[in-house]
C-alpha cells in the first residue's frame, strides 16, 4: 500500500510484472502468454481491436479473473492468487468500462466506503459496526479531500444515480483515488463521452493521478498517442508490440493489424 501521500513506492524495479499470463475459455485463448513490465510513474496504454483480450488482461491483473497460467507480481510481490480486495489494500486500483458506483448512496458515501476499505485496518469489527461514521476523522478527512480533488465537493450529499454520466465517471475516479492506489488500471474511462467530456476526463486523470502509475485501455488512438509514455498493442490475446508512441505509430505490423495506416 502507498504511504498515504500519493507518492509511488520506493522499491526498485517495475511496479507491475506479468510472466506468461494466460486466460483460456474452452478453446479460446483470450490472453496468451502475456509478459509485461510497467515502470513506476509510467503512463502505459493498452490498445488493440475488439476481442484482443484487453479487458480480460486487466481482469487477470486485478484478480477479477483467475488466470489459467502465469503470474502477476505487484510491487515485487506475487499476487496471482490474492483476491481483488487484497490487491486494492496493497495499492492496485481499477475503474471499469461500465460505470461502477453505488447509485442509491450519496456521492460522499461512495467515496467514504472506498476510503474505509483501506483505512480501517486498526478497527475492530465492533468499532466498524457500532461507532458513528462521523467519528472516523481520518476516513472523513480523506473523503473530503478526494471530493475536492475530483470537483464533486458541492454535490457530496446528492445521490450518485442523479449525477450526469460524465460526473458519474468523475465519481468513479474519486472512488479509485480514495483507496490511495500506487497503480491504477483504467478501462475505457471515456467510453460514451463527447470530445469535450473526454478531454475533461483525461485532464482530470492527469491532474489527480499524476503521481501514480497508470494503465489505460482506450480506443481513441490520437488520445493514446498524446498521453502515453509507452503503448502495448494486443491482438488475439498476444502482445504484438510495445514501445513509445512514435515507435508504435511507425511499426508496420501494428499499422497493418490495427492502426490502419497511421503515419509516424
Amino acid at each position: 500500500m502507498t504511504d498515504g501521500t500519493g507518492a509511488t513506492g520506493t522499491r526498485e524495479g517495475p511496479v507491475l510484472e506479468t510472466a506468461g499470463l494466460t486466460k483460456q475459455f474452452g478453446e479460446l485463448l483470450a490472453v496468451d502468454s502475456v509478459d509485461l513490465a510497467v515502470e513506476r510513474g509510467e503512463f502505459r496504454s493498452v490498445i488493440g481491436p475488439n476481442g484482443a483480450g484487453k479487458t480480460t488482461l486487466f481482469n487477470c491483473i486485478t484478480g477479477a479473473m483467475t488466470p489459467t497460467s502465469g503470474t502477476v507480481r505487484f510491487d515485487g510481490e506475487d499476487v496471482t492468487d490474492l483476491p481483488p480486495h487484497e490487491r486494492v489494500r496493497r495499492g492496485l486500483g481499477r475503474s471499469f468500462q461500465i460505470t461502477n458506483i453505488f447509485g442509491g448512496l450519496t456521492v460522499r458515501e461512495n467515496v467514504r466506503l472506498a476510503a474505509q476499505s483501506v483505512l480501517d485496518d486498526d478497527m475492530t469489527v465492533r468499532e466498524e459496526m457500532l461507532r458513528d461514521k462521523e467519528t472516523f476523522d481520518h476516513i472523513n478527512d480523506r473523503t473530503t479531500g478526494v471530493l475536492e480533488q475530483v470537483g464533486l465537493a458541492d454535490r457530496a450529499e446528492e445521490l450518485a444515480e442523479t449525477l450526469a454520466y460524465g460526473d458519474q465517471r468523475r465519481l468513479e475516479i474519486g472512488i479509485v483515488l480514495a483507496t490511495d492506489p500506487e497503480l491504477v488500471l483504467l478501462d475505457e474511462p471515456t467510453a460514451g463521452m463527447s470530445s469535450e467530456e473526454t478531454r475533461a476526463t483525461i485532464d482530470l486523470i492527469e491532474d489527480v493521478l499524476a503521481d501514480r502509475t497508470l494503465m489505460l485501455i482506450e480506443h481513441d488512438i490520437d488520445l493514446v498517442m498524446e498521453v502515453s509514455d509507452r503503448v502495448t498493442v494486443l491482438t488475439r490475446g498476444e502482445v504484438l508490440a510495445t514501445g513509445d508512441p512514435a515507435e508504435i505509430a511507425a511499426d508496420e505490423d501494428v499499422r497493418e493489424a490495427y492502426l490502419g495506416g497511421v503515419r509516424a
